[in-house]
């Protein structure tokens, strides 16, 4: 078949949005004739990827609207501007080159989000959306722990949210899609009230054969002195506030909390620490190199993912391929990728409780070590089973079969 891809974001070595972009594009090549339009500013990474990697059935249209060609990421309002701008410009190349090539599906991938329009669904050939996320919100509850920028980042975030459900050409995405895969539950549900007829939960993250395997190697540590370990922005809506709570609420002497990454909640949690007299168990390794991350996650022995709003959860599948097992609340991306045979969910109907759950979680897979290998095993062939890069382009092929013949 005769693929065209829409991946705003496309970049091989990559993780979070640009990984998604191109290991799509790199596992669709393997079974149609694939064509990516992507931004201008991926083409020299993206050539020297290919020149040393060869992928006969890819081919790369890149373009930026107005030629500009910035790099954006890190400017909100800049970048949600530039996208749709491009989402515009993407159709009208995207229907020049089908009148000349034919295409038989086309398939939005990035951006990962809901509320923003897809112009490709207007070209008139089967219309595949996403995975895409963004409908998942902190519940009202946690909001009083936000700093006053969080609180005002969540209220700019759910206007945006509701100016794009609002915009016709979004809703007229949603109608248009033959199959609207939404990686979250939460966002699933936003897509039927959009309109979309045939929404199914698939999540947009995955992880090469390669990664699997270096992340395999990492085996567990019997120390006494157990580590618990987060991995991300050091953002308000992470979560990690609850965390550090919740271990000192566990009092367990034994344990240190590693947190690796950087953000604006740095200072807020650090002097959390302090106040509630773990300072001492609570390590701030600030922001590491993405292969020191994954040395740090092979010394420690659960990952503790709190996020309040998260589509994807990356840290969470790679702490489930290297054989950890996983602490997060029962929302978003992580809700849909950790089950009870590979981590605790701890539900979150309101910061006490989230606390009280994550304490009680925390304590369980400390003092049971037998417990932390089984579920770590089962996280690993839970990865291999599902989220290898191989296996999610064997379903993408269903998928487009299902499509044409139907």
């Amino acid at each position: 078949m005769k693929i065209l891809v829409s991946a705003y974001t496309c970049e091989p070595g990559c993780g979070s949005e640009e990984g998604v972009g191109w290991n799509t594009a790199l596992v669709l090549a393997r079974y149609h004739q694939t064509w990516v339009l992507t931004r201008t500013i991926f083409r020299s990474t993206i050539e020297a990827e290919l020149n040393c990697h060869p992928v006969p059935n890819l081919r790369f249209i890149y373009f930026d609207p107005f030629s500009w060609t910035e790099d954006w990421r890190g400017r909100q309002g800049a970048v949600q501007l530039h996208y749709y701008l491009w989402q515009i410009q993407a159709y009208f190349i995207a229907n020049s080159l089908h009148r000349q090539i034919g295409f038989d599906v086309v398939h939005h991938v990035t951006y990962v989000k809901y509320w923003s329009p897809s112009f490709l669904a207007l070209l008139p050939i089967p219309f595949i959306w996403g995975p895409v996320g963004g409908g998942e919100k902190a519940p009202k509850a946690f909001w009083a722990d936000f700093s006053l920028r969080g609180k005002i980042y969540e209220t700019l975030r759910d206007l945006a949210q509701w100016l794009g459900e609002t915009d016709p050409f979004t809703q007229l995405t949603a109608r248009r899609s033959l199959v609207a895969l939404a990686a979250t539950d939460e966002t699933a549900k936003r897509l039927l009230k959009l309109g979309a007829k045939n929404v199914q939960v698939f999540s947009q993250i995955g992880l090469s054969k390669s990664e699997i395997v270096a992340l395999t190697k990492y085996s567990m540590s019997d120390n006494s002195l157990v580590r618990l370990i987060s991995i991300g922005r050091l953002l308000h809506w992470k979560g990690y506030h609850l965390a550090i709570r919740a271990l000192a609420r566990a009092n367990l002497p034994n344990v240190e909390y590693w947190l690796l990454g950087d953000g604006a909640e740095r200072e807020r949690l650090q002097t959390l620490a302090e106040e509630l007299g773990v300072a001492s168990q609570v390590k701030f390794w600030g922001h590491l190199p993405r292969q020191n991350c994954i040395n740090k996650l092979g010394e420690c022995h659960i990952v503790v993912h709190p996020s309040l709003h998260d589509s994807g959860g990356w840290t969470c599948i790679e702490g489930m391929a290297s054989g950890r097992p996983i602490i997060c609340l029962d929302l978003g991306g992580p809700a849909t990728h950790v089950t009870e045979e590979t981590g605790i969910k701890v539900p979150a109907s309101d910061p006490e409780q989230a606390v009280q759950g994550l304490a009680e979680a925390m304590t369980c897979l400390v003092d049971d070590p037998k417990l932390r290998v089984r579920l770590g095993a089962a996280g690993r062939k839970r990865v291999q089973e599902v989220y290898d890069w191989e296996v999610k382009g064997e379903i993408w092929d269903q998928i487009y079969q299902d499509v044409w013949e139907n």
